[in-house]
């Protein structure tokens, strides 16, 4: 019985390594997976049946092969181990069709307990898998708790045995023989065989956990770069990671028209900014769906002697729209396995989040590029209205102050144009439009105010976003200045502790505490103004510079507003890519 057991666990095992088995044991919920399990457990009985012990008499035959039994015999076997193993695996279908398959198989074998041991097997399988749809014999410490199952169907078995079989004294011997061993055996026998269920389900989730780890490593190391968009450098520097981390010999990124990346052999003829050469990838590109090749023929390479034998090429997409393709080309069809099939699609699906998240920010940043471009290229009609009537009157007058006023008046277009156009420029741009500005102001009034501009010269090459200061300027000589009073506006900078400090102080008239709470933090309802541009300056720092720069508005009734704006006087790289990478793409 022992070596009959050997026999079926070392089937087992070997079963166990099959890759399609462990696919069924995960999926037996299935129909298809149902009937499958119904085979190959239906099998075991039958070889069970085959390959048991016969006893007749008291005395054992130990053939190799049991093709029939002896009207007064009987058989000792391990079949009710395979009946309850499909039941609690399976369930009551596949528990059913087991214990028919085997006992009606151990029916036409005869002896004095064919009937009794058909009856028993089917109970079993029905038994075992009502048992094993209520309790999941799968969790933790379940094999115990199956082998207990098996000794109890096998205890089952005997006492049917015992009701059924005839003579009775016969029926009694024969149990007071097997009972023992069958128990034990069987009840050994589905521990074993549930272990082995055990491992398997244990080795594809720790595949899983590699997996998922590896490809969580893959996608935070790829993701400064798809966060960039499917540009060229992003996606080579992509794929060179993926290569890196996955047994691809090949690692291609295309848009929905051009080859971005490709890294690994053949990069001969597959080029980078070249059209797609492969039909494989247009077809995904065309269906959305992930499209395995194990042959050269399948790829469709325009190149014969192309050496990429197998790929797995993946839809990348974006908002349920296929943007791109991921491939992985293989010099060999048995380096694309399921792990790394696996791996792959789970690659697809974080870089296709990965994708979606960078267009959802890249519309962020177009949408708020878009209120700051409306900001910066505002011009009020009546400031160049007033203006040019300006300049129109002083061309008789004084000609000189004319021409000078023309050129200031074209700087400080200019400086709205360039402002426009860019996220970052040197401080003394921003200073030539704050003068540019107050030269066309002081020739409207010229006693209403005077400004100061105190900077050290090293930070007039630092960069600062546009429209920083001259809006502060602009709310100062508007806002602040009662009519009997002059006005002074202060600009200041200097540098400390690795930082530029910028500030505009006027001595007007201050803001309310009320009104001060919400100046920079949000856009507010007033007679005179809205706030944008405060709103608008903070919120671009903030972008920008992140905790290295700060945005801070001091004031008080009657005695002037001080805006402090702190930046970083070595700007990192992420400011830059952020004030730059929209221009690039």
């Amino acid at each position: 019985m022992l070596e009959r057991v050997g026999i079926l666990i070392i089937m087992a095992f070997l079963l166990s390594r099959m890759k399609s088995f462990r696919q069924i044991v995960h999926n037996e919920h299935r129909f298809k997976e149902k009937m499958i399990l119904i085979a190959i457990f239906g099998t075991f009985g039958v070889i069970s049946n085959y390959t048991g012990v016969e006893i007749e008499e008291g005395l054992i035959s130990s053939r190799s092969w049991q093709t029939d039994v002896h009207f007064d015999g009987a058989l000792a076997n391990t079949r009710i181990m395979g009946v309850a193993i499909g039941g609690l695996l399976g369930g009551p279908l596949v528990g059913l069709g087991v214990g028919l398959i085997a006992g009606l198989h151990r029916l036409t074998l005869g002896g004095f307990t064919a009937a009794a041991c058909s009856i028993s097997t089917i109970f079993a399988g029905i038994a075992t898998g009502l048992i094993g749809r209520r309790f999941n014999t799968q969790k933790e410490k379940s094999p115990l708790w199956a082998m207990s199952i098996g000794v109890l169907m096998e205890c089952i078995q005997m006492g049917i045995i015992l009701l059924i079989a005839r003579p009775f004294e016969s029926a009694f011997d024969l149990v007071e023989v097997i009972a023992f061993p069958m128990i034990t055996i069987n009840g050994f026998g589905t521990l074993v065989f549930i272990l082995i269920i055990q491992t398997i389900l244990s080795e594809e989730e720790k595949t899983r956990a590699l997996h998922t780890h590896k490809a969580l490593n893959i996608a935070e190391q790829t993701l400064p770069f798809f966060r960039q968009g499917l540009n060229v450098k992003s996606c080579r520097e992509a794929a060179e990671i993926i290569l890196k981390y996955t047994n691809a010999d090949a690692i291609a990124i295309t848009n929905e028209h051009l080859v971005r990346a490709h890294v690994g052999i053949a990069s001969d003829h597959h080029k980078p900014m070249e059209s797609l050469r492969t039909q494989l990838t247009k077809k995904v590109l065309e269906q959305g769906k992930i499209i395995k090749a194990k042959s050269r023929d399948e790829i469709q390479c325009v190149k014969n002697d192309c050496p990429l034998q197998a790929a797995l090429v993946m839809p990348l997409k974006a908002h349920n729209q296929t943007v791109g393709t991921l491939k992985l080309y293989y010099s060999h069809p048995d380096k694309l396995d399921q792990a790394e099939q696996e791996l792959a699609e789970g690659l697809s699906r974080l870089f296709s989040t990965q994708l979606e998240l960078a267009e959802a920010e890249l519309q962020r940043k177009l949408l708020k590029d878009a209120e700051i471009k409306a900001l910066q290229a505002q011009v009020h009609p009546h400031f160049l209205f007033n203006a040019i009537n300006t300049i129109s009157s002083l061309i008789r007058t004084d000609a000189d102050k004319a021409r000078k006023l023309l050129i200031q008046l074209s700087v400080f277009f200019r400086s709205n144009l360039q402002g426009a156009r860019q996220m970052l420029i040197p401080l003394e741009k921003e200073i030539e439009h704050v003068e540019a500005y107050l030269s066309l102001e002081q020739a409207r009034f010229p006693d209403k105010y005077t400004v100061r501009i105190e900077i050290d010269p090293p930070l007039k090459k630092v960069y600062i976003p546009p429209f920083t200061l001259q809006p502060l300027v602009e709310n100062a000589i508007c806002h602040a200045f009662a009519k009997s009073k002059k006005g002074e506006v202060t600009i200041k900078g200097w540098s400390e502790n690795g930082k530029m400090i910028l500030t505009t102080e006027d001595n007007g008239k201050g803001v309310s505490p009320e009104l001060l709470s919400s100046l920079g933090n949000t856009t507010i309802k007033s007679s005179k103004g809205t706030g944008t541009a405060l709103w608008n300056i903070k919120k671009r720092i903030e972008e920008i510079f992140g905790q290295e720069g700060a945005f801070i508005i001091e004031s008080e009734p009657e005695a002037g507003t001080k805006v402090t704006i702190t930046l970083p006087l070595v700007q990192t790289k992420e400011s830059e890519e952020y004030a730059k990478g929209f221009y690039r793409r």
